[in-house]
């Protein structure tokens, strides 16, 4: 039986700076590009994408590779953006193959080459295996990725619990079950808050963004959406304003993120006796929350907000939005 043929293409825009999320507008110019190439095409906003080309290399008489180039090609040409793609058999190995190396090349992935490339990375380097998972696993010995494809899923399911020890075991392996799905990206969701005066304290405008980071994860865990950014706009007395983006470390619904995330952006603005009247946070590149991988985490901490969120979310839902919230937002900040 001869050996699959990668087919599966991850694009992802470069950014100067990596945390920093290309604008909406160049996420579009690619997309209509990929289109060009192939209609199955997963939009990963705020900066990637997935395509299928197993048709477009019969259409076109063209491997992965070529196809691949002559994308980056276009893209430099017509919108002088560059872009890093990863070619394999399925979606994980082709993000992994993107991920490893340099911004702004084109690498293909083999299916002979799988075990060779997996083994020696580290077990970090696994979409889903977060730094709480990677120390956990490390504490046995397992630290690179083809120690962890060697290691009986008995022992990782002890270790790590029934379904992910076997999730994980698969995707070292390099399988991935997952398929391109071809998706309408509901682009973005807001919340807005003016503030009662032209506000000065540093405290108010914190109270007001966790109010906001609050709403907007109560949208996107109703609407079974996760953002995977966040934008910040600031406006002011003298009615200018100061606009921010972050690219959040993974999509995610859940407040907690979302807060940091705004207070993080509203820290880089470096505001000194600045007389705020309103603030806009936006949640860019909106994904279905069915499609997200979530980085395993054994911080209890973490899995007791988000039992509380839940319960939270199921009093909003019955007595109203406003029924329950931080204690922050009903008291002096």
């Amino acid at each position: 039986m001869s050996a699959a043929q990668p087919h599966v293409l991850y694009v992802q825009i470069v950014t100067e700076h990596r945390r920093i999320a290309p604008p909406p507008v160049d996420f579009e110019k690619i997309l209509d590009l990929a289109a060009d190439l192939t209609p199955v095409v997963e939009q990963l906003p705020p900066d990637a994408f997935l395509l299928d080309v197993a048709g477009s290399t019969r259409f076109f008489g063209r491997g992965p590779a070529e196809l691949a180039a002559r994308l980056r090609v276009r893209a430099l040409a017509l919108h002088d953006l560059d872009l890093t793609i990863g070619a394999a058999t399925n979606p994980l190995l082709a993000r992994m193959a993107a991920h490893q190396g340099r911004p702004g090349a084109v690498r293909v992935l083999d299916d002979d080459q799988v075990r060779r490339f997996l083994a020696p990375l580290p077990v970090i380097a696994l979409p889903g295996v977060g730094p709480a998972t990677a120390a956990t696993l490390s504490g046995y010995g397992i630290e690179l990725i083809g120690q962890l494809a060697t290691t009986p899923v008995g022992t990782l399911q002890r270790i790590l619990g029934t379904a992910a020890g076997r999730r994980l075991h698969e995707r070292a392996q390099g399988h991935d079950p997952a398929k391109v799905t071809i998706t309408s990206v509901l682009r973005a969701l807001t919340a807005d808050r003016e503030l009662g005066r032209d506000e000065l304290d540093p405290a108010r405008h914190r109270r007001a963004l966790l109010g906001l980071a609050q709403d907007l994860g109560l949208q996107l865990r109703t609407q079974a959406q996760a953002a995977t950014a966040l934008t910040l706009t600031v406006r002011y007395a003298d009615r200018t304003s100061t606009v921010r983006t972050r690219k959040l470390t993974e999509a995610t619904a859940h407040t907690t993120t979302l807060v940091d995330s705004a207070y993080r952006l509203y820290n880089t603005l470096g505001l000194q006796r600045a007389r705020v009247r309103a603030f806009t946070l936006k949640a860019d590149g909106i994904r279905p929350a069915e499609h997200v991988t979530q980085q395993l985490t054994f911080d209890p901490g973490d899995e007791r907000q988000r039992l509380v969120e839940a319960v939270a979310d199921r009093a909003r839902k019955r007595f109203g939005p406003d029924s329950i919230g931080p204690a922050a937002l009903y008291g002096a900040a």
